[in-house]
C-alpha cells in the first residue's frame, strides 16, 4: 500500500517529487563532506608530524604545510635562516613579552643520512627540540624512563651570555672551497671599530685585517688606524687633518679563530671580555704613519643590549662575502695616543662590525647612525661586473632590539661638496635621502654630511683585493663621511622620529 501511494504521488506531482529528491541528495552529500572533514581534522590533530604544541606555528616562507607533512621533495631542505636570531629578537623578545608566554624552536622529521663505522649509509628521520621550551608550550612527550632536560648547548642557543653572543656572531671564517685558487689572494676579513668624540669633531677608524690566501698560502695581517679632526668649516676647510697609521704583519704573528672573536696581531689585538665588552689594543712600535709617528690605543667598547645585526651573505655565490654587526650601538672608553699626544674618550659613541669575503673590485654604499632612541644601518654591495645597483637594506633597532627592515630602492645623493684626493678634486655627497614603504609602514632617512675624506683605491695600502682589479674601477675613490641622520616614519601604527650622528661610505 505504501509503495502504491508513493508511486501515485510521484506521477501526480513529478516536479515537486524531483525537487524533494534533489534536496535530500544535497543534504546527504553535505553531511558526507562534513563527516570527512571532521575525520581528517581529528586524524591530523593526532598526526605526530603536525604536533608542535602552542597556539601558533611559524614556518619558512613559501612552505606548503601538506608538503611538509607528507615529506615531498619540496619539503626536504627547508629551514628558517638565522633561527636563533628569530627566536631571540622576534618570538621570545622583550617587545612581545606581554603577548607571548613561551616559544619553542623545533625541527621535525628532517631527512638525514647516518654513516656507520663500517661505511654503510642509512637514511634516517631526526628531530630536534629544546626540552624546557617544548615543555613551556605544552608539547613535551610523556617520558617512559629517564630525564630530558636542557644541556649547555641548549642554554647557549636560547640565552647566550653577552660574551658567548659576541663569539657566535663575530668569529672569523675561512675561504669556502668554492673559491678558486686565483681568487684566494683577494680574500679579506676584518674587525672594524669607529669612535666619535663628544664634540663630534674628532673620530677614529680602527681595523684589524686578515688578508690573502688564508690559511695555506701567502697571507698576513694588518692593523690600520685613521684619525680625523674635522676642520672648523667642515671637511673642505684646509685645517681639517687626516692621519693614517698602519702595520703589516706576517702570518706567524697573527692569531684568529673560526670559533671565537679574539684576534691577535703582534702586540695589538681584540679580546672579548667575560662580560661581553671588547678590549681593543694597538700597541708596540710598529703602527706608524708616513712620518714615523707611533700610535697606541687602549679602548673598551661596550655594546648596547639587543642592538646587533646577526650577519648575512652578500653579493651571492660569486662574491662569497659576508657582513655582521655585533655592536650596532656601543660606547667606548679609553685613550688613543699619537706621538706623545693622547686623546681621552669617556662613554663616546662607538660602532663595531665584521666583514669577510672576496673584495676584488667590489664597491658599496654603507652607513650606520644613531637617530634618537633608534639606531639604523643601511647598505648594499656592487660586484665589479654589476650593470645596475640592487636595492638597499635598511635595518632599524631600538632599546628592545630589532624593530623593522626596509628595502629602499635607491639612495639619492647630492654631490654638493668637493675634496682633494691625491692632488685631484673629487665631488662628494653633501646630502642623501632614502625612502621606502612596506604596507602601512614607512621610512625616510635624510643624511647631512659634515665632513668627508677620500682614498684612491688604486694606490692605497689599505686597498682590499688585487691591484689590477682596483685600477679598473670606474669609481676608484672610496669616500668616508661623517654627518647627521634624520629619521622619520611610521612603524606598526607608531610614529618614529630621531636625529643623531653617524658614518657613511660610498664610491666616486
Amino acid at each position: 500500500m505504501i509503495a502504491l501511494l508513493a508511486l501515485r504521488n510521484l506521477t501526480h506531482r513529478p516536479w515537486r517529487s524531483a525537487f524533494l529528491f534533489l534536496g535530500y541528495g544535497i543534504g546527504v552529500g553535505v553531511m558526507v563532506v562534513l563527516l570527512a572533514i571532521g575525520e581528517a581534522l581529528i586524524s591530523q590533530a593526532r598526526d605526530e608530524k603536525l604536533v608542535g604544541g602552542g597556539e601558533l606555528t611559524v614556518l619558512p616562507d613559501g612552505l606548503d604545510v601538506e608538503v611538509m607533512k607528507t615529506g615531498g621533495v619540496g619539503g626536504m631542505w627547508f629551514s628558517i635562516d638565522h633561527a636563533r636570531f628569530v627566536y631571540r629578537q622576534l618570538l621570545a623578545a622583550p617587545r612581545l613579552a606581554d603577548d607571548v608566554r613561551a616559544a619553542a624552536p623545533q625541527i621535525e622529521m628532517k631527512l638525514l643520512y647516518l654513516r656507520t663505522r663500517a661505511g654503510r649509509e642509512l637514511p634516517v628521520r631526526a628531530g630536534g627540540e629544546i626540552p624546557s621550551r617544548t615543555r613551556a608550550v605544552g608539547a613535551m612527550p610523556a617520558l617512559v624512563a629517564g630525564a630530558w632536560e636542557d644541556d649547555e648547548r641548549d642554554r647557549r642557543w636560547i640565552a647566550p651570555t653577552p660574551a658567548e653572543l659576541r663569539h657566535e656572531v663575530d668569529a672569523f671564517h675561512l675561504p669556502p672551497a668554492s673559491v678558486s685558487a686565483a681568487d684566494r689572494g683577494s680574500w679579506g676579513e676584518w674587525h672594524y671599530f669607529n669612535i666619535l668624540s663628544a664634540d663630534g669633531k674628532r673620530w677614529a677608524f680602527i681595523s684589524f685585517i686578515v688578508g690573502g690566501a688564508v690559511p695555506d698560502g701567502r697571507w698576513g695581517g694588518q692593523v690600520a688606524v685613521t684619525l680625523r679632526e674635522q676642520g672648523a668649516g667642515g671637511g673642505d676647510a684646509p685645517d681639517g687633518v687626516t692621519r693614517r697609521f698602519g702595520e703589516n704583519l706576517p702570518a706567524r704573528a697573527v692569531r684568529f679563530s673560526t670559533s671565537d672573536a679574539d684576534v691577535r696581531m703582534g702586540s695589538s689585538g681584540v679580546t672579548v671580555l667575560p662580560d661581553g665588552r671588547y678590549r681593543v689594543r694597538v700597541a708596540g712600535a710598529g703602527v706608524r704613519d708616513a712620518s714615523g709617528t707611533v700610535l697606541t690605543a687602549d679602548l673598551t667598547v661596550t655594546p648596547a643590549p639587543y642592538a646587533y645585526f646577526p650577519g648575512a651573505s652578500l653579493g651571492g655565490e660569486a662574491l662569497a662575502s659576508g657582513y655582521a654587526v655585533p655592536a650596532l650601538r656601543a660606547s667606548a672608553t679609553g685613550t688613543i695616543c699619537a706621538g706623545g699626544s693622547c686623546q681621552r674618550f669617556d662613554g663616546a659613541q662607538a660602532y663595531h662590525d665584521h666583514n669577510w669575503g672576496l673584495w676584488r673590485g667590489v664597491t658599496w654604499d654603507w652607513g650606520a647612525a644613531r637617530a634618537g632612541a633608534y639606531t639604523l644601518l643601511y647598505g648594499r654591495m656592487r660586484a665589479p661586473d654589476a650593470t645596475e645597483s640592487a636595492p638597499l637594506v635598511l635595518y632599524l633597532v631600538d632599546s628592545l632590539g630589532f624593530r623593522a627592515v626596509f628595502r629602499p630602492p635607491a639612495i639619492d645623493y647630492v654631490d654638493g661638496r668637493a675634496i682633494v684626493v691625491g692632488g685631484r678634486t673629487v665631488r662628494v655627497p653633501s646630502r642623501a635621502v632614502m625612502t621606502d614603504a612596506r604596507g602601512a609602514d614607512t621610512i625616510r632617512v635624510a643624511l647631512d654630511v659634515d665632513d668627508a675624506i677620500g682614498t684612491d683605491m688604486r694606490r692605497s695600502f689599505l686597498e682590499r683585493g688585487g691591484a689590477g682589479a682596483a685600477r679598473r674601477l670606474t669609481t676608484p675613490y672610496f669616500i668616508q663621511m661623517k654627518g647627521t641622520a634624520r629619521l622619520t616614519g611610521r612603524i606598526g601604527g607608531v610614529v618614529v622620529r630621531g636625529t643623531g650622528a653617524g658614518f657613511f661610505e660610498t664610491y666616486r
